[in-house]
């Protein structure tokens, strides 16, 4: 009686068993047997001791997965060294390189890892709050330490979520690709339908923006990217338009629709050593000025605040009031606004209302 087979098929050999891990396994157990190795590891040992490695149909086979494996980690920067197993034998050990391979000691600044946690806020309602977040405890679990409340102090993100829009616009704008999307006008509430080339996106005062050329209007506008009604579609060629070069801040701050005026300035005094986010961007006062605003910072504090040589007098940029006063009020007692007026006032306002609602708040505790 005949085999139903082909002749081919009947006569092969049957096939190797396989390993039941892929090589991206096998390699992660390469490389732990190879960090945790006394002295080295010889390729013997390898087949025997490494998972993955034991299935090898033919000692051919096993040389072709371990070349092929230990090139793949030297590529990935993974230093893989030949040792001599030392004895009688010219046997060739393997191991890794510790003092190549291993990470330096982990030391961040107080501002350092505020802005780390700064991030990880940031992106809260994104994919990605899983893996921030184990991050931030492992730092933390390796002696970084917490940041100091004046590392975030004026820095906390108030950025709304960033909503459906925000990939099919990432993956336009790196496509170069049109899109289109109805979108809710401000200043009429009038809904109409857009075709644009976008550019950027940009988050600013708390909300998202995206920059772009409207090809209905043959100009470049500012979209808030909350006020987009609908599914925002991808439609035409890549590479469909150039991205010219431009002032992200200067768009905002002058862009349909634009929440930033003009730049001003603000004078503020801080404690020393405080408030280093803000003093990245800020510039001392001239010495031929700080008589006068230390007269000032004595005279609006009521005297609270000691001897007026004892603080830093700086000049710092702002566009929006609100985000300033915002900032400002983040920092309590370690600075206060002495230029201009209005900013003074609605920094005073906030600091108010913070502690009125703390009071409540330390009442109801013990009502």
């Amino acid at each position: 009686m005949s085999s139903d087979l082909p002749p081919t098929l009947s006569s092969a050999p049957p096939p190797a068993p396989s390993s039941g891990l892929n090589p991206a396994e096998r390699l992660l157990n390469l490389v732990i047997a190879l960090v945790n190795t006394n002295a080295a590891m010889t390729k013997q040992q390898v087949r025997t001791a490494v998972a993955g490695y034991s299935d090898a149909p033919s000692d051919e086979a096993f040389e072709r997965m371990f070349e092929r494996d230990k090139d793949m980690l030297r590529a990935l920067g993974i230093p893989v060294v030949t040792v001599g197993t030392g004895g009688h034998t010219d046997e060739l050990g393997y191991r890794i390189d510790q003092d190549a391979y291993a990470l330096p000691s982990i030391d961040l600044t107080p501002a350092e890892l505020g802005v780390l946690s700064l991030a990880a806020q940031f992106w809260q309602d994104k994919t990605l709050q899983t893996d921030i977040t184990r991050a931030m405890v492992k730092l933390r679990a390796a002696g970084a330490g917490d940041p100091s409340a004046d590392a975030l102090a004026g820095l906390a993100p108030s950025v709304r979520a960033v909503g459906d829009a925000y990939g099919p616009l990432m993956e336009a704008i790196e496509a170069r690709r049109v899109v289109t999307f109805s979108y809710r006008a401000a200043y009429n509430g009038a809904v109409l339908t857009r075709h644009v080339e976008p550019w950027r996106i940009a988050a600013r005062d708390g909300g998202w923006y995206l920059m772009c050329f409207d090809r209905d209007r043959q100009a470049p506008r500012v979209f808030r990217m909350s006020r987009i009604e609908s599914r925002v579609r991808v439609v035409g060629p890549v590479n469909a338009y150039e991205v010219p070069d431009f002032d992200t801040d200067a768009m905002l701050g002058t862009g349909t629709p634009g929440p930033h005026g003009e730049m001003r300035q603000a004078v503020v005094a801080v404690r020393p050593e405080r408030a280093s986010a803000l003093r990245a961007r800020a510039k001392a006062v001239p010495d031929g000025e700080r008589a006068a605003h230390d007269a000032h910072l004595t005279e609006s504090s009521g005297g609270l605040t000691g001897d007026p040589a004892g603080w830093d007098v700086l000049q710092v940029p702002y566009r929006s009031l609100t985000g300033m006063a915002s900032e400002a009020a983040g920092y309590g007692a370690a600075l206060v606004v002495l230029e201009p007026e209005p900013l003074r006032e609605e920094t005073v306002r906030r600091l108010t209302a913070a502690a009125a609602l703390g009071t409540v708040v330390t009442e109801a505790n013990h009502g």
